[in-house]
């Protein structure tokens, strides 16, 4: 007996029902239904979801008619593509610093695998970075090894315990061309326990409790980083873990001590990632700075924008920006508001040590200049009016506006409650700062965006 083919995730029905209604709004589509008992509506009704969010989160695979689509909770914690790109260089960057395996690059050198994804999700993390490593057009400048030096099979291993993700990614990774890359259904844990060794892994724990509800500290995500640190690093060169960028990450790189690089990922001025790189073979110590280890560097990334700085202890950002200079605004100031990932990151003395700028208070967080600095990392105003709060000065100011961007600093009131004591609608070209200065004084700026 000829044993039988196991259905295929969507068989040619449904897949012609997805082309026919490609653009069409998937609520509407669910109330209508389809007559046909061919079509499995449910996963039709992901893939047209699921082609349509890509569009603008993945647009390189919705160009592809070839890609299949999770389920929507997998689409909606998946990378994006600007993030996914970004972890490719990393990859690509630790792999080409580490000592190639077995001391040359020969025929059987390379029998171990060079990355290992052991949380693949729906696999755009591990897509984008093995496209990078295991195509046939991938060149990596490693001491002169030629194109190609990454490919053949068992380089890169995808491992995903939930069955249908397997499916997709099998089916996708050949839709997009990839080789040298295996995909592995299984518990990422379990696995990890067999594995001798990798150049690289990369984990993305699930950041949702059995209840559906998000979590952010390490040791309530699914795997427990923490508790698997010391196997990680004595079977990684190093491990890349990406983090909910909610998390504390001084606390993060205090309770994982191997800590080499924290890069802070923003996309359109939001936050998006948290990504930390441990190294193995280094020694783990009470605090992670202290005895002969690396300094740690953070990366601030917004967009195309990477300010990276060293930071040779974990100062709290007030102990920090307590170092940077304080200046008063004036008319004709330069107002600079730092981007997404260095307020995450706190490194307002860095910021001014790389920049002739001054703070407007320790905590205000926005910096002054005399002369335009273009290549500041954030939004660049200028100042047309300084203001105190009295009604005379902010009738005078607001005389023919009726909408303006209201923002706050260090100030007793959130943006909505400032906006509504201006009565004042959103939006405009007027940009309006409420803020507190290094003596007590509450303030009110009114800028030019540039």
């Amino acid at each position: 007996m000829v044993p039988t083919q196991p259905e295929p995730w969507l068989n040619e029905a449904t897949q012609e029902f997805v082309r026919q209604h490609a653009d069409d709004d998937v609520r509407q589509l669910a109330l209508q239904g389809t007559k046909s008992k061919e079509v499995n509506l449910q996963r039709a009704l992901d893939q047209i979801r699921g082609r349509q969010t890509a569009q603008r989160k993945l647009p390189t695979w919705a160009a592809n008619s070839e890609i299949w689509y999770p389920p929507h909770l997998s689409m909606e914690q998946c990378s994006s593509e600007q993030t996914a790109r970004y972890k490719a260089r990393l990859v690509c960057r630790l792999l080409s610093s580490s000592p190639l395996p077995l001391g040359g690059a020969g025929e059987g050198a390379f029998h171990l695998p060079f990355f290992v994804d052991l949380t693949g999700g729906f696999g755009v993390d591990f897509a984008f970075i093995a496209s990078g490593l295991f195509t046939p057009s991938s060149s990596l400048p490693l001491g002169g090894a030629g194109e190609g030096l990454f490919r053949g099979a068992g380089e890169g291993l995808y491992v995903e315990q939930q069955p249908h993700l397997c499916e997709l990614a099998r089916h996708n990774f050949q839709a997009l061309g990839l080789h040298g890359v295996e995909v592995i259904n299984g518990d990422g844990t379990e696995y990890l326990h067999t594995l001798t060794h990798a150049r690289v892994i990369f984990l993305d724990p699930a950041r949702r409790d059995t209840h559906g509800a998000r979590t952010y500290a390490i040791s309530d995500c699914t795997p427990d980083v923490l508790a698997l640190r010391d196997e990680l690093l004595q079977k990684a060169d190093h491990v890349v873990v990406k983090l909910s960028p909610m998390l504390d990450w001084h606390q993060a790189v205090e309770q994982l001590q191997a800590v080499t690089e924290v890069h802070i990922l923003s996309v359109g001025n939001e936050c998006k990632e948290l990504l930390l790189v441990m190294k193995g073979a280094l020694p783990l110590a009470s605090s992670p700075r202290s005895g002969n280890r690396p300094p740690l560097r953070v990366f601030c990334v917004n967009d195309e924008t990477v300010f990276s700085y060293e930071q040779s202890s974990t100062l709290s950002s007030t102990c920090i920006s307590a170092a940077t200079p304080i200046a008063s605004p004036s008319p004709h100031h330069w107002l600079y508001e730092p981007n997404a990932s260095i307020m995450k990151a706190g490194c307002f003395s860095e910021l001014a040590a790389a920049y002739p700028v001054c703070q407007l208070s320790v905590n205000t967080h926005l910096f002054l200049s005399t002369d335009q600095i273009e290549n500041f990392p954030g939004r660049h105003f200028q100042i047309q009016a300084v203001l105190s709060l009295n009604k005379r000065d902010v009738r005078t100011l607001l005389q023919g506006i009726d909408r303006a961007n209201v923002a706050v600093r260090n100030f007793p009131m959130s943006a909505d409650e400032l906006r509504r004591r201006l009565k004042l609608k959103d939006g405009g070209d007027t940009y309006l700062f409420g803020v507190t200065l290094n003596d007590g004084t509450r303030s009110l700026l009114h800028c030019r965006k540039v």
